[in-house]
């Protein structure tokens, strides 16, 4: 086994361990986390009144008597929720930086993580993992593809950061980093309101691809308002085919002259054109009736 995948399985291996002791809840400090979403909270509070909290939250010592939060923070607002006062944990010393690792590795194995969420996830892993910005890291990835289709010379294949990212994609067991790339890295350059879309966890993000081809915003809008009624993702494609078939089309003559005709100046012209280009006007207007 790599020293990454035995790094990362040691890590979530910690999380799984017996309680050491209870904290209060108000010593507890959450920690940034790729999950915005926190689902079915009134049904674990309820859960939690009538049998406690049964996996211990993950928390690490902030030097000054608080604890900040490692893995459980859904179970820590569950029990808020629920009234409770202290919570079983298990303190353990970790780093900042194996603290966010951890977070990040238990957050990836959540099946109600969606897409979106799980994509800035395996970015931020990877970022911490490299010690690169995320746009560093997604250049990598698109460099990775690259080199791996023959559209650029070889110079990062098989580097060491290369191999780090194949372990890693491997220590996580959803995807390869060539599925991670084709698939998910185009979600970050979702318009926003399918971003929400996605961060609501409202749509799949194989219809956020699609709606993604439609630039016209008052009609993408429209399509997302489909797919949140229950569009199936056949009948969105088929209407999305039907909206790109249209922006292909050869725009009609006649649309030019009429722009040019509402940006027409007749006080400017000549008179004798300015006659010409009235009695003209005059002949189509009766022609149109």
């Amino acid at each position: 086994m790599s020293a990454i995948r035995a790094y990362l399985k040691g890590l979530v291996e910690e999380a799984k361990s017996p309680a050491t002791s209870f904290l209060p809840l108000d010593l507890l400090v959450p920690s940034p986390q790729p999950r915005k979403r926190f689902e079915n909270l009134e049904a674990l509070a309820e859960s939690i009144r009538e049998k406690g909290v049964l996996q211990p939250l993950l928390v690490r010592p902030l030097g000054d008597g608080r604890y900040a939060i490692v893995a459980g923070e859904r179970r820590y607002r569950a029990a808020r929720m629920a009234g409770l006062s202290e919570v079983p944990v298990r303190v353990v010393e970790l780093s900042e930086k194996e603290a966010r690792l951890l977070a990040l590795v238990e957050n990836l194995q959540r099946e109600d993580l969606n897409p979106y969420e799980e994509t800035v996830g395996v970015l931020a892993l990877l970022s911490e993992d490299l010690g690169k910005p995320v746009e560093e890291v997604v250049a990598l990835l698109h460099r990775m593809r690259d080199e791996a289709r023959g559209r650029v010379p070889r110079n990062v294949a098989g580097s060491s950061e290369a191999r780090r990212v194949e372990e890693l994609f491997k220590a996580l067991g959803r995807m390869s980093w060539e599925s991670f790339v084709r698939h998910r890295l185009p979600l970050l350059n979702l318009p926003e309101d399918l971003k929400a879309a996605l961060e609501e966890g409202a749509i799949p993000y194989t219809a956020a691809l699609e709606l993604k081809k439609v630039k016209d915003e008052a009609l993408r809008k429209a399509l997302l308002e489909e797919v949140r009624a229950g569009l199936s993702l056949r009948d969105l494609k088929t209407r999305v085919r039907e909206v790109l078939k249209k922006e292909r089309a050869p725009r009609p003559w006649y649309r030019e002259v009429g722009e040019r005709l509402l940006r027409l100046d007749l006080e400017a012209l000549p008179p004798e054109r300015r006659a010409l280009v009235e009695r003209k006007l005059k002949e189509l207007e009766e022609l149109l009736g």
